[in-house]
């Protein structure tokens, strides 16, 4: 399994450079970004797993980075990380940006690191969630084609007790060669 990629954005190299150290001893591979348009330059290069993003930065703030670097697929999660924080400011990266978490600078480390953990942790489980929905509706759709192949084969039918009943002539027959027909595939 490959480390999880974190991208960080702040206009000020002091804290990049403390967010480094900090992490320095995590399984992360951190990527950073001194503005917003660098960020989006980072993202267009690599598939990461979480944004870290200060909101006030000149020329693209965080807000706008992270608005935009919600339309691309590949970022399930963001975390807002500032100095300044106000009721608007903290709506408006909930609402534009979807924000994970607003987290208030200067920072405790110790519940910056769980607060990474936690949203690595479910972007991991998104990731599989997408992955299992692909394969159930792979999964339909083969049924789907079995069923016009021999109707009445996704069909269970019980007794009055709710055992299910088979119909054993010809069953194992149909079953192996619609399991080669697809294995082929």
């Amino acid at each position: 399994m490959t480390s999880p990629k974190i991208l960080i954005v702040d206009d000020e190299e002091n804290i990049l450079n403390s967010l480094k150290r900090l992490f320095r001893k995590e399984p992360y591979e951190i990527l950073t970004a001194i503005n917003g348009e660098e960020g989006l330059k980072i993202l267009d290069d690599h598939q990461v797993d979480l944004i870290i993003s200060d909101l006030k930065m000149p020329e693209m703030n965080g807000i706008e980075f992270l608005k935009r670097a919600k339309e691309r697929d590949s970022v399930p999660l963001r975390i807002m990380l500032t100095g300044h924080a106000d009721l608007k400011s903290v709506l408006d990266a909930v609402d534009q940006g979807e924000v994970y978490r607003f987290l208030l600078k200067p920072w405790d480390d110790e519940e910056l690191k769980m607060t990474i953990r936690q949203a690595l942790d479910y972007c991991h489980l998104w990731k599989e969630n997408r992955t299992l929905v692909k394969t159930v509706e792979k999964q339909r759709q083969i049924l789907q084609e079995l069923e016009k192949e021999c109707p009445g084969i996704s069909v269970v039918e019980r007794d009055d007790n709710g055992t299910i009943l088979l119909n054993e002539e010809g069953l194992n027959k149909t079953v192996d060669e619609l399991v080669r027909r697809y294995e082929e595939r």
